[in-house]
C-alpha cells in the first residue's frame, strides 16, 4: 500500500484476504480512479490476477458497506466506486466519454451551505456532480478507455 490508502481492513471489519487486498492495491494506485466492477475485474485479468466477477462484486459491496469505498451512480445506471478519502470533493462527467473530474471550490462549498442555512438546514453532507461534453468532441483520448458494459 501507499501512504494514500493506508488503510487497516480489520479496523473496518475484514480480513485481509487476496481478493480484499489486490482491489484495494488497484484503487491506491496513483491518480483519481472511478471504476465500475467489471472496469476492476478487467484490470485485474490485464494484472494476471485470476478472481472472479462475483467476487470483485462481492469484495465491492463489502468495501462500501465498511466505508473503505463510496459508490456513485454518475450516467444514472452503471455504479462506479472510488476510496472513501478524508477530502470532500465533487465531480465533472462528461456525458460523452464518461470521463470524471474531481474538483474542490470554497465559493461553491460555502453557496451550497449558505443555501441550506437560508432554508433553515444545517448540511451534513452533500454531492454534486456536474454534467457536460469535454471540448475535444471525437478526439478525446479518453473516449477509447470508457467501458461499454
Amino acid at each position: 500500500m501507499n501512504a494514500k490508502t493506508d488503510i487497516d481492513l480489520r479496523e473496518k471489519g475484514l480480513k485481509a484476504t487476496y481478493p480484499r487486498i489486490k482491489i484495494l492495491e488497484l484503487f491506491a494506485q496513483e491518480g483519481a480512479r472511478h471504476l465500475s466492477a467489471d472496469d476492476v475485474y478487467r484490470e485485474l485479468l490485464d494484472q494476471g490476477v485470476e478472481i472472479g466477477l462475483a467476487t470483485v462484486y462481492r469484495v465491492l459491496t463489502q468495501f462500501e458497506q465498511a466505508g473503505v469505498l463510496l459508490k456513485h451512480h454518475f450516467d444514472g445506471t452503471k455504479a462506479v466506486f472510488e476510496l472513501a478519502e478524508n477530502h470532500h470533493h465533487d465531480h465533472l462527467v462528461c456525458v460523452d466519454c464518461g470521463r470524471i473530474v474531481e474538483f474542490h471550490d470554497e465559493a461553491i462549498e460555502a453557496r451550497q451551505k449558505a443555501i441550506a442555512e437560508q432554508y433553515g438546514f444545517s448540511l451534513e453532507d452533500h454531492a454534486l456532480a456536474l454534467y457536460g461534453r469535454c471540448v475535444q468532441g471525437a478526439d478525446c483520448p479518453y473516449r477509447k478507455t470508457r467501458s461499454k458494459s
